[in-house]
C-alpha cells in the first residue's frame, strides 16, 4: 500500500508525538518570548510548529487542568456535562428530526406544540438553575486552549523542534494535531 507525501488523511502513517521532557516543555531549556506582535505570519508559524511539537504535552496538560477542576468541582463537572450532552442530544434529534420532516418522510406527523413549550421551558429552566455548573465545565475546556496557546506563542523554537516538524510536514511521519492543522488549512508548507 502506498502513501502520498502529505499524509492523505489516512490512519496508515498516524503515530503519535513523543511526550516531550518537562525540562523542554517548561523549566530548564526552555527559553520563552514575546511574539512580534506586527509581525502575524512569524507568530502563526511559531504557534503552529509548537502545537506540532508539543501536541501530547498539551493534551496531558488539559486533561490534567479538567480532571482537577473535576476534583474541586466534582458534581458542578458531572451536572454540567450532563446538561450539555442532553441539550446536544435534544439538538440533534430535534433537528435531524426536523430535517426528516421537511424532506417529507411522514408529513402528517407533527409534535404537539405545547410539548415542545414544555420542554423547552423545562429546559431552560434546568440550564439556567444549573448554569454555574454549565460555567464551570466551560472553563475546564476553554482555560486548557487559553494555556495551551499561550505557551505555544512564548515557547521559542529550538533545533529539535525545526527538524521534527520539518518531517512532519513533509509527510513522513503524521500526528493527530498535524492531521488537524491540515484539515484547517494551517499547515505550513515545506520549504
Amino acid at each position: 500500500m502506498t502513501t502520498t507525501a502529505q499524509g492523505s488523511g489516512s490512519l496508515d502513517n498516524l503515530h503519535l508525538a513523543p511526550l516531550r521532557s518537562l525540562s523542554d516543555f517548561l523549566l530548564e531549556s526552555a527559553r520563552f518570548q514575546l511574539p512580534n506582535f506586527q509581525d502575524w505570519e512569524k507568530w502563526g508559524k511559531r504557534v503552529v510548529n509548537n502545537l506540532l511539537y508539543y501536541q501530547t504535552n498539551y493534551f496531558l496538560m488539559s486533561a490534567a487542568v479538567f480532571v482537577l477542576v473535576g476534583l474541586i468541582h466534582p458534581m458542578k463537572v458531572l451536572l454540567g456535562v450532563t446538561i450539555i450532552v442532553a441539550l446536544v442530544y435534544v439538538f440533534v434529534r430535534f433537528f435531524a428530526q426536523d430535517a426528516r420532516r421537511s424532506v417529507g418522510a411522514d408529513p402528517n406527523q407533527q409534535p404537539n406544540k405545547w410539548t415542545v413549550l414544555a420542554g423547552t421551558i423545562a429546559g431552560s429552566y434546568l440550564v439556567l438553575y444549573l448554569f454555574d455548573s454549565v460555567l464551570i465545565v466551560a472553563f475546564a475546556i476553554l482555560l486548557p486552549f487559553s494555556l495551551t496557546f499561550v505557551h505555544a506563542s512564548l515557547r521559542l523554537r529550538n533545533i529539535k523542534n525545526k527538524i521534527t516538524n520539518a518531517v512532519e510536514i513533509v509527510g513522513v511521519k503524521q500526528s493527530p494535531m498535524g492531521q488537524f492543522l491540515e484539515a484547517m488549512g494551517l499547515m505550513p508548507t515545506a520549504f
